[in-house]
């Protein structure tokens, strides 16, 4: 498949700026963290078919591949997002494993893909960020085949999530520019009310639409919480720009507030999700 240009908005400049870098080179961390999440998506797609699968927002490809090692050599499984360097990564790793896996730098919401050419659309907190969502989930819609099931992971509530919202509650103090999370705006927790996807679905076409709550137990290892920590999110775009002695003292005081969730060489937190289902009619 052919990339396309991509439109000059805020998630494009984001995920192909600093963000996307940083998901790059914390590859090895979160797709571990992410494992069992990951797990629950690829145990939808039934082994050795001939599926094809749409992996929506596969940033680095350990989703979309995982799905393509289960299809094996009749089905296949392409991955699409936004951000440059995701993407290039994820093709690396298609083929440094020799996975026939695709993938294509786009923007689910407006890509012209074709009709009717997908069995089964997943993905791992992907459908988050477009800015008109009823928009993107009716272009997907007519990318399914008829009957076709979606699957999708997203978070649930920043209340519900307190592990995700540690560092920049630890320190907005000492970093008052921080920008505050705007409700239903593109972004981590844009799907956080469950009536409204269940909206947002309901009006692009799709049918079938179940939303259950999804609590995980996620673990990375402790040695990686502070690059974790200082990378990404809110607090990893400001500490790329901050001088050193206040970048040092902000992932001190970051990190004692990760203390509760430290145990021992590992740290745990639950990932609190929602589990989302729906069929194309």
């Amino acid at each position: 498949m052919n990339d396309t240009r991509q439109p000059d908005d805020e998630q494009t400049k984001l995920w192909n700026g600093l963000a996307g870098r940083a998901w790059v080179e914390q590859q090895e961390v979160l797709d571990p963290m992410f494992k069992p999440l990951e797990e629950l998506l690829v145990e939808a797609v039934s082994a050795g078919s001939g599926s094809r699968v749409l992996d929506v927002g596969c940033g680095t490809g350990s989703t979309t591949l995982a799905v393509a090692r289960r299809l094996g050599a009749k089905g296949h499984c392409t991955g699409i997002d936004i951000s440059e360097p995701m993407i290039t990564a994820a093709r690396a790793r298609a083929e440094r494993e020799g996975t026939p896996a695709s993938f294509l730098r786009a923007n689910a919401q407006d890509h012209s893909f074709e009709p009717a050419s997908f069995d089964t659309l997943i993905s791992r907190f992907g459908v988050m960020f477009f800015d008109d969502p009823i928009r993107a989930f009716a272009n997907l819609r007519r990318a399914a085949k008829e009957g076709a099931d979606m699957r999708f992971i997203a978070w649930r509530s920043p209340s519900d999530n307190p592990f995700m919202t540690t560092a920049e509650r630890a320190a907005a103090p000492l970093l008052p520019g921080m920008p505050a999370r705007r409700p239903d705006a593109p972004g981590q927790f844009a799907f956080a009310d469950p009536s409204r996807v269940h909206r947002i679905l309901e009006e692009s076409g799709w049918t079938g639409i179940d939303i259950q709550p999804l609590d995980v137990a996620c673990t990375l290892p402790e040695k990686d919480l502070v690059r974790y920590l200082s990378r990404l999110g809110p607090l990893g775009l400001i500490l790329h720009e901050a001088d050193d002695p206040t970048r040092t003292r902000v992932i001190d005081t970051v990190r004692a507030a990760f203390e509760p969730y430290v145990h021992g060489a590992e740290v745990r937190f639950t990932a609190a999700c929602w589990l989302l289902r729906a069929r194309a009619p």
